[in-house]
């Protein structure tokens, strides 16, 4: 028994024996693809949430036994030791980064001439048709 790919969709691969492959056949029976229903990893018998391994009970459960209490939370925190607190810079003290601006005043203002003269698109076109009326006469001489 040798695969080959399907005729109709050229994609799957089925036996020589068959016509067509399994997607094509229901798809040409009218059926609609029926996804699989992906079981919770935890207690296997929920559907899992879309985008996660778990049912909505199991998260529900985590979520319960990672929320300690506060009181809980505090007696389970590890000291500090405020012993090395004392070795760091304050924020206070550290030098600000200011940066370095150049003055625009000594730039000419005719480089910006062009843009501080900006033009209607009525005066653009009427210097387009002027242009294109002087080649026109240039190439008539």
């Amino acid at each position: 028994m040798q695969l080959i790919k399907c005729p109709r969709c050229d994609l799957n691969y089925i036996r020589e024996d068959e016509k067509y492959c399994k997607v094509c056949l229901r798809e040409l029976k009218g059926e609609k693809n029926t996804e699989e229903v992906e079981l919770c990893s935890i207690c296997n018998e929920e559907p899992a949430l879309p985008g996660r391994d778990v049912c909505i009970f199991c998260l529900k459960e985590m979520n319960k036994s990672n929320s300690l209490p506060e009181e809980q939370e505090e007696e389970n925190a590890e000291p500090v030791d405020t012993s090395s607190i004392g070795d760091m810079d304050s924020v206070s003290g550290m030098d600000e980064i200011i940066p370095e601006v150049e003055d625009d005043s000594d730039i000419p203002s005719q480089e910006f001439g062009e843009i501080e003269n900006e033009l209607s698109l009525e005066d653009v076109r009427e210097d387009e048709e002027r242009k294109a009326d002087e080649d026109d006469s240039e190439e008539e001489e």
